[in-house]
C-alpha cells in the first residue's frame, strides 16, 4: 500500500515538474498575443534586443495601466536571416500569435512579409525600412521612415548644409536597405546639383577591408563621405580612414545607430559623424527621458533607436486594436482585416515621432532629422 502511495506521489512530481518547465512565457488571462522577431544573437543583436527590450516595457506599461487592452509578448531569434525569420513567424503563429512586431531588419522583413500576407496576419515591423517590405501587402505597415525618405532626406541636408561638398559613396551593393538608401540618394543629389565624385561597393564577403574604397574617394577629392551602411562595416572604415590619415566628414544613416556601443571599437573615431535617425536619447521631452530611465535600469544600457521603433510599435498596436474594437478572442485573421482599416484612421505620438499616421501602403508620415556625435553622445548639429 505505501510503496503504490510513493509510486502515485513520485507521478504527480513527476508531472508537476514537467508542468513548471513548460512555463516559459507569463501569461495574462484575455490578453492578445503579439510577438517580435529579430537578431537576438549574432553580429546584429544590438538592432534585434534593442526591439525585444523597447516592446517588452510598452506591454509592461499597458498591463500595469490596466484596460482593455492587454498583451502576452514572445520574442524570436532570427539572426537577421530571412529564411530564419519565416522559421521563427511560424513558431510563433504555432504559439498562437495574433500580431506580428517585427521582424527587425529589411532583408528579414521582406521574407516574412510575404508569408504574413499570405496568411492574413497582420505585420508592423519597427525597423525594416525598404519599401519592398509593404510593396502590395495591404496588412504590413511600417513605423520607421522608409530607405527613400533617408536617402532623400539625406542629400536634402546636404544640399542646405553641404552644397559645395564633394561627396563619395560606399554602399553595400548586395544589401537591399543599403542599396536602396544609395540609389534615391544619387536621384536626389543629382536633382539638387550635388557633387558626387566617387563610388564603391562592397558585399557581405568583402566587409573587412575598405582600403580601395577609401583610396579612391581621397583621390578624387571627396570631403565628405556617405555611407548608407550598417554600424560594424562603418567601424571598420573609421578605423581604416583614421590610419590612412583620411578625415573627411562621415555622413550615415539610421543603421548607424550603435557605433558608439560597439564592443572594441574606439568610440572617439565616431566624434563629429553625422546620421539620420528619429529618436535621440538625450532628448528633454518627458517621454524619452521616462523611457531611458527604465530601459537603462531593466537592462543596464542606453537605449537606440530601434529599442525606440518598438516601444512605439506596441503603443501603434494598441491603438489600432482599440480603433479598430478588436478583442484578445477574435483570430489572427480577423483582427488583421480589422486592424487594416483602422491604421489609416488612427494618430500617435510617440518617442519617434509626433502625429505619426499611415497611408494604405503602409508607410509612416514621418521624416529623418540629422544628428552629429559630440562627446560620444547624438546632439543636434548647430
Amino acid at each position: 500500500m505505501n510503496k503504490k502511495f510513493a509510486c502515485f506521489a513520485m507521478a504527480l512530481a513527476m508531472v508537476a515538474g514537467l508542468t513548471a518547465c513548460g512555463e516559459k512565457e507569463s501569461t495574462t488571462t484575455g490578453a492578445f498575443k503579439i510577438g517580435t522577431i529579430g537578431p537576438l544573437t549574432g553580429e546584429n543583436a544590438i538592432y534585434g534586443q534593442a526591439v525585444a527590450n523597447g516592446a517588452k516595457i510598452a506591454v509592461d506599461e499597458i498591463n500595469a495601466a490596466g484596460g482593455d487592452i492587454q498583451f502576452e509578448i514572445k520574442s524570436e531569434d532570427d539572426v537577421a536571416d530571412g529564411e530564419t525569420s519565416v522559421n521563427a513567424y511560424n513558431n510563433l503563429m504555432d504559439w498562437g500569435m495574433q500580431v506580428l512586431v517585427g521582424p527587425t531588419t529589411s532583408g528579414a522583413s521582406i521574407a516574412v512579409a510575404d508569408v504574413a500576407y499570405s496568411d492574413r496576419t497582420f505585420m508592423l515591423t519597427p525597423s525594416g525600412s525598404s519599401t519592398d517590405i509593404i510593396a502590395g501587402k495591404d496588412n504590413v505597415f511600417q513605423v520607421c521612415f522608409t530607405d527613400p525618405n533617408q536617402g532623400t532626406g539625406s542629400a536634402d541636408y546636404m544640399a542646405e548644409n553641404m552644397a559645395d561638398a564633394k561627396i563619395a559613396i560606399i554602399y553595400r551593393n548586395d544589401d537591399p536597405y543599403s542599396q536602396g538608401i544609395r540609389d534615391t540618394f544619387v536621384t536626389e543629389a543629382g536633382s539638387k546639383g550635388l557633387s558626387v565624385v566617387y563610388e564603391g561597393t562592397f558585399t557581405a564577403d568583402t566587409a573587412t577591408d575598405f582600403s580601395v574604397q577609401l583610396t579612391g574617394a581621397q583621390a578624387a577629392g571627396a570631403d565628405l563621405l556617405f555611407l548608407p551602411i550598417y554600424y560594424q562595416q562603418a567601424s571598420v572604415i573609421l578605423n581604416q580612414a583614421n590610419a590612412m590619415g583620411y578625415a573627411p566628414t562621415f555622413f550615415g544613416v539610421d543603421g548607424m545607430d550603435g557605433i558608439l556601443t560597439l564592443e572594441g571599437f574606439d568610440a572617439s573615431l565616431a566624434e563629429g559623424v553625422m546620421l539620420l535617425t528619429p529618436f535621440s536619447a538625450d532628448a528633454e521631452d518627458e517621454k524619452t527621458q521616462n523611457f531611458v530611465k527604465t530601459y537603462q535600469e531593466q537592462f543596464g544600457d542606453i537605449p537606440n533607436q530601434f529599442a525606440a521603433d518598438a516601444y512605439d510599435a506596441v503603443y501603434i498596436v494598441k491603438a489600432a486594436l482599440e480603433a479598430a474594437g478588436c478583442t484578445s478572442d477574435m483570430s489572427s485573421t480577423d483582427i488583421c482585416e480589422a486592424m487594416v482599416g483602422a491604421m489609416t484612421t488612427i494618430s500617435y505620438d510617440g518617442l519617434t515621432g509626433q502625429s505619426m499616421t499611415w497611408s494604405a501602403d503602409g508607410t509612416v508620415s514621418k521624416a529623418p532629422m540629422a544628428v552629429v556625435i559630440e562627446n560620444g553622445v547624438y546632439v543636434l548639429p548647430q
